[in-house]
């Protein structure tokens, strides 16, 4: 998925979706170097993903066996 830096407003970045559809983000969320117009691409990390899964179910476990 990709989205698009619209604009920067304050605090937020407005970021285009989809069809023109546009929400505002926290900059925050960003690299400080964003500009109008860069494209943000998103994927999924499934390594990181199972890495924290695998941490969670390890914390539930030792609480669990107390």
């Amino acid at each position: 998925m990709q989205i698009t830096i619209d604009r920067i407003e304050g605090i937020f970045a407005v970021v285009e979706i989809s069809q023109g559809h546009t929400i505002n983000l926290p900059l925050e969320l960003f690299p400080k170097t964003i500009k109008e117009g860069d494209i943000i691409d998103i994927t999924i990390n499934k390594h990181m993903t199972e890495e924290r899964k695998n941490t969670i179910e390890n914390k539930f476990d030792f609480l669990t066996k107390k």
